[in-house]
Protein backbone atom coordinates (compact mmCIF):
# COMPACT_ATOMS: atom_id res chain seq x y z
CA UNK A 1 0.00 0.00 0.00
CA UNK A 2 2.87 2.76 1.10
CA UNK A 3 4.49 1.66 -2.24
CA UNK A 4 1.77 2.29 -4.13
CA UNK A 5 1.08 5.71 -2.51
CA UNK A 6 4.68 6.95 -2.82
CA UNK A 7 4.67 5.88 -6.55
CA UNK A 8 1.49 7.91 -6.89
CA UNK A 9 2.69 10.98 -5.17
CA UNK A 10 5.81 10.69 -7.53
CA UNK A 11 3.92 10.35 -10.23
CA UNK A 12 2.03 13.53 -9.31
CA UNK A 13 5.26 15.36 -8.53
CA UNK A 14 6.49 14.86 -12.09
CA UNK A 15 3.20 15.83 -13.96
CA UNK A 16 3.32 18.85 -12.20
CA UNK A 17 7.17 19.68 -13.09
CA UNK A 18 6.22 18.73 -16.57
CA UNK A 19 2.97 21.12 -16.51
CA UNK A 20 5.25 24.06 -14.83
CA UNK A 21 7.79 23.65 -17.66
CA UNK A 22 5.58 23.93 -20.82
CA UNK A 23 3.60 27.19 -19.41
CA UNK A 24 4.88 30.56 -21.05
CA UNK A 25 7.34 32.92 -19.00
CA UNK A 26 5.52 35.72 -17.94
CA UNK A 27 4.80 38.48 -20.57
CA UNK A 28 5.38 42.23 -19.78
CA UNK A 29 1.88 44.41 -19.33
CA UNK A 30 -0.32 44.49 -22.80
CA UNK A 31 1.87 42.61 -24.69
CA UNK A 32 2.13 38.62 -25.54
CA UNK A 33 4.28 36.39 -27.51
CA UNK A 34 5.51 37.50 -31.06
CA UNK A 35 4.22 41.06 -30.37
CA UNK A 36 6.50 41.41 -27.16
CA UNK A 37 9.66 40.45 -29.13
CA UNK A 38 9.09 42.76 -31.41
CA UNK A 39 8.81 45.31 -29.73
CA UNK A 40 12.26 47.69 -29.72
CA UNK A 41 13.50 48.15 -25.94
CA UNK A 42 13.95 51.42 -25.03
CA UNK A 43 17.76 52.76 -25.27
CA UNK A 44 19.07 53.77 -21.71
CA UNK A 45 21.38 56.87 -21.12
CA UNK A 46 20.38 58.24 -24.78
CA UNK A 47 19.77 62.23 -24.61
CA UNK A 48 16.95 63.78 -26.49
CA UNK A 49 16.84 66.44 -28.06
CA UNK A 50 19.80 68.21 -28.84
CA UNK A 51 23.47 67.97 -27.13
CA UNK A 52 26.14 70.45 -27.01
CA UNK A 53 29.57 68.03 -26.77
CA UNK A 54 31.69 71.57 -26.69
CA UNK A 55 35.00 72.37 -28.88
CA UNK A 56 37.02 69.78 -30.46
CA UNK A 57 40.64 69.99 -32.15
CA UNK A 58 41.31 67.72 -35.29
CA UNK A 59 44.81 67.76 -36.01
CA UNK A 60 44.55 66.19 -39.78
CA UNK A 61 42.33 66.46 -42.61
CA UNK A 62 39.30 64.16 -42.41
CA UNK A 63 35.93 63.22 -44.37
CA UNK A 64 32.59 63.80 -42.66
CA UNK A 65 29.67 62.58 -44.41
CA UNK A 66 32.02 61.77 -47.50
CA UNK A 67 33.74 66.21 -47.36
CA UNK A 68 36.46 67.37 -46.62
CA UNK A 69 36.89 68.29 -43.11
CA UNK A 70 40.63 70.39 -42.66
CA UNK A 71 42.30 70.21 -39.44
CA UNK A 72 40.90 72.48 -36.77
CA UNK A 73 38.90 73.73 -33.94
CA UNK A 74 35.56 72.89 -33.99
CA UNK A 75 32.47 73.21 -32.00
CA UNK A 76 30.42 69.64 -31.76
CA UNK A 77 26.87 69.58 -31.12
CA UNK A 78 24.63 66.19 -31.34
CA UNK A 79 20.63 66.83 -33.47
CA UNK A 80 17.96 65.35 -32.28
CA UNK A 81 17.77 63.49 -36.00
CA UNK A 82 18.30 59.57 -35.63
CA UNK A 83 21.21 58.40 -38.50
CA UNK A 84 19.30 55.15 -39.39
CA UNK A 85 21.43 52.14 -39.23
CA UNK A 86 22.39 50.50 -42.33
CA UNK A 87 23.25 46.86 -40.11
CA UNK A 88 21.08 44.78 -38.75
CA UNK A 89 20.95 45.02 -35.09
CA UNK A 90 21.75 48.50 -34.33
CA UNK A 91 19.51 50.71 -32.44
CA UNK A 92 18.87 53.68 -34.25
CA UNK A 93 18.52 55.84 -31.14
CA UNK A 94 22.23 55.48 -30.18
CA UNK A 95 22.99 56.49 -33.70
CA UNK A 96 22.77 60.58 -34.44
CA UNK A 97 24.01 63.02 -36.57
CA UNK A 98 26.53 65.14 -35.42
CA UNK A 99 27.78 68.93 -36.61
CA UNK A 100 30.65 70.39 -36.56
CA UNK A 101 30.80 74.35 -36.39
CA UNK A 102 32.76 76.84 -36.84
CA UNK A 103 31.96 80.68 -36.66
CA UNK A 104 28.89 79.64 -35.70
CA UNK A 105 27.72 77.98 -39.10
CA UNK A 106 27.83 74.29 -40.14
CA UNK A 107 30.34 73.07 -41.67
CA UNK A 108 30.29 69.06 -41.75
CA UNK A 109 28.18 66.06 -40.29
CA UNK A 110 28.80 63.11 -39.47
CA UNK A 111 27.04 59.58 -37.66
CA UNK A 112 27.68 59.67 -34.27
CA UNK A 113 27.25 56.76 -32.05
CA UNK A 114 25.97 56.96 -28.29
CA UNK A 115 27.03 54.28 -25.63
CA UNK A 116 25.90 54.04 -21.98
CA UNK A 117 28.94 54.02 -19.67
CA UNK A 118 27.99 50.20 -18.66
CA UNK A 119 28.83 49.27 -22.51
CA UNK A 120 32.15 50.93 -23.37
CA UNK A 121 34.16 48.30 -22.18
CA UNK A 122 32.42 46.65 -24.54
CA UNK A 123 33.18 49.13 -27.72
CA UNK A 124 36.69 50.89 -26.76
CA UNK A 125 39.86 49.44 -25.24
CA UNK A 126 41.51 52.07 -24.03
CA UNK A 127 40.19 54.28 -21.18
CA UNK A 128 37.59 56.79 -21.73
CA UNK A 129 38.25 60.72 -21.21
CA UNK A 130 37.41 62.32 -17.96
CA UNK A 131 33.69 63.23 -17.77
CA UNK A 132 32.81 66.65 -19.21
CA UNK A 133 35.91 65.76 -21.39
CA UNK A 134 36.95 64.66 -24.85
CA UNK A 135 39.58 63.10 -26.79
CA UNK A 136 40.65 63.09 -30.70
CA UNK A 137 42.64 59.81 -31.68
CA UNK A 138 44.08 58.84 -34.50
CA UNK A 139 43.41 55.09 -34.71
CA UNK A 140 45.66 51.96 -35.63
CA UNK A 141 46.15 51.91 -39.19
CA UNK A 142 45.81 55.91 -39.17
CA UNK A 143 42.92 54.88 -41.17
CA UNK A 144 40.06 56.76 -38.86
CA UNK A 145 40.46 59.97 -36.42
CA UNK A 146 38.18 58.94 -33.40
CA UNK A 147 36.11 61.63 -31.42
CA UNK A 148 35.45 60.24 -28.06
CA UNK A 149 33.39 62.65 -25.70
CA UNK A 150 32.29 61.84 -22.10
CA UNK A 151 28.96 63.55 -21.23
CA UNK A 152 27.84 62.62 -17.40
CA UNK A 153 28.88 58.51 -18.31
CA UNK A 154 27.24 59.09 -22.07
CA UNK A 155 29.59 58.66 -24.27
CA UNK A 156 29.55 60.03 -27.96
CA UNK A 157 31.79 58.77 -30.73
CA UNK A 158 32.48 59.96 -33.48
CA UNK A 159 34.82 58.11 -36.34
CA UNK A 160 35.89 60.50 -39.21
CA UNK A 161 38.21 58.58 -42.19
CA UNK A 162 41.24 60.24 -42.84
CA UNK A 163 42.11 61.67 -46.01
CA UNK A 164 46.01 61.87 -46.66
CA UNK A 165 46.30 65.99 -46.73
Amino acid sequence: MKRVMLAGLAFAAAATIGISAQQPAPQPTGTTGAAAASQPQPAPDVPGGEVTLGSVRIPRAVSADGKPLKPGTYQVKVTAQEAKPDAVGQTEKMERWAVFMQGGKEVAREVVSIVPSAEIKQVADDAPPPSGGSKVQLLKGNDYVRVWVNRGGTHYLIHLPTSGA
